[in-house]
C-alpha cells in the first residue's frame, strides 16, 4: 500500500517522518517537488512518501496533483516497458493520501495538544460575501465544498489515534478574532479544527480518484492570535506519535471499502 503524505512545511513533513526509522528515509524529486520516502518496517506492505506541498489550499493542490501524476505516469510507462502488471510496492499509483499537519482547535472540543481527525473536510471561504452573509460556492452552482474520507478508515485510525473527529476548515485567512471563530462555528457546527491545506490536498486527490484523510494536531486554539498560547512543540510531537500509530489501521483497511 503507497501513502502520499502532504504537509505544509518541512518542519511538519520531518515530524511525520520522525515516526519511522531515520535510516529508512530515501529523497527523490519529481517536477516541482521533493519526496521523501520511509517505511514503517523493512519488507512491510507499507510505503509512505512525504510531501512538504506549501501553505495553502493552491499550493497543496498543485503539488499534490505533481505527485499524483508522477506516480501514475511512471507506472503507465513501466508497464508499457514490461507489458504486464508488476506488484512493485515502492512504485505505481497511490492508494492513499494523507493531509497532516498542525492546526488550530475550536475550544473547548478540541484542546490543544489534541488530534484531530476529519470526517469531512471543508472549505470554509469559497463562495461570496452577499448582503444576507456568505454563500458557499455549490450555491453559486459550481464546484464543491466537502470530501468526505471513507468512513471506515477514520474509525480505524482515530480507534488507533484516539484522534477526534469531526470536521476539519480549511481556510485561505487564518481565524484571528473571536467574532470570526464564533461565525465559522455557526457556518459549521460540527468543525472541530482550521488549518490551510486539506482542502486542496482533497481536490487532487478526488481528481485521480483516490481516498484521502486529513490528521491535525492542534497547535493553537481558534481565535484571538495568541503567540504565548501556542504549542506548536507539543503538536508537532502528537503529529509523530499519531503516525508511529498509524500501520495497523492502514494495513487491515481494503481501500475498495469506502
Amino acid at each position: 500500500m503507497r501513502v502520499l503524505v502532504a504537509t505544509a512545511v518541512l518542519v511538519e513533513r520531518d515530524a511525520v517522518a520522525a515516526a519511522f526509522a531515520p535510516s529508512a528515509a530515501l529523497e527523490y524529486t519529481i517536477p516541482g517537488a521533493t519526496l521523501s520516502r520511509v517505511a514503517p518496517a523493512e519488507g512491510g506492505p507499507l510505503v509512505f512518501d512525504l510531501l512538504a506541498a506549501g501553505v495553502g489550499p493552491a499550493a497543496a493542490a498543485a503539488a499534490t496533483a505533481a505527485a499524483l501524476t508522477a506516480a501514475a505516469l511512471t507506472a503507465a510507462a513501466r508497464n508499457e516497458q514490461t507489458d504486464e502488471q508488476t506488484d512493485d510496492r515502492t512504485s505505481g499509483p497511490y492508494d492513499l493520501v494523507v493531509s497532516a499537519g498542525i492546526g488550530g482547535g475550536f475550544q473547548p472540543e478540541a484542546p490543544v495538544g489534541s488530534l484531530v481527525l476529519a470526517d469531512e473536510i471543508t472549505t470554509a471561504d469559497l463562495g461570496a460575501e452577499t448582503a444576507d452573509g456568505f454563500v458557499p460556492v455549490t450555491e453559486l452552482g459550481f464546484g464543491a465544498v466537502t470530501h468526505r474520507p471513507p468512513e471506515s478508515l477514520v474509525r480505524a485510525v482515530a480507534a488507533v489515534t484516539g484522534a477526534r473527529t469531526g470536521a476539519v476548515l480549511t481556510v485561505n485567512t487564518v481565524t484571528g478574532s473571536a467574532g470570526r471563530a464564533a461565525e465559522l462555528r455557526r457556518r459549521h457546527p460540527r468543525a472541530l479544527a482550521e488549518a490551510m491545506e486539506g482542502f486542496g490536498v482533497a481536490e487532487a486527490a478526488t481528481a485521480h480518484g483516490v481516498p484521502v484523510l486529513e490528521l491535525r494536531a492542534v497547535s493553537n486554539p481558534v481565535g484571538p492570535r495568541d503567540r504565548a498560547a501556542w504549542r506548536i512543540g507539543d503538536a508537532l510531537a502528537a503529529l509523530t506519535g499519531a503516525f508511529g500509530k498509524l500501520a495497523p489501521a492502514l494495513e487491515s483497511w481494503n481501500p475498495h471499502d469506502r
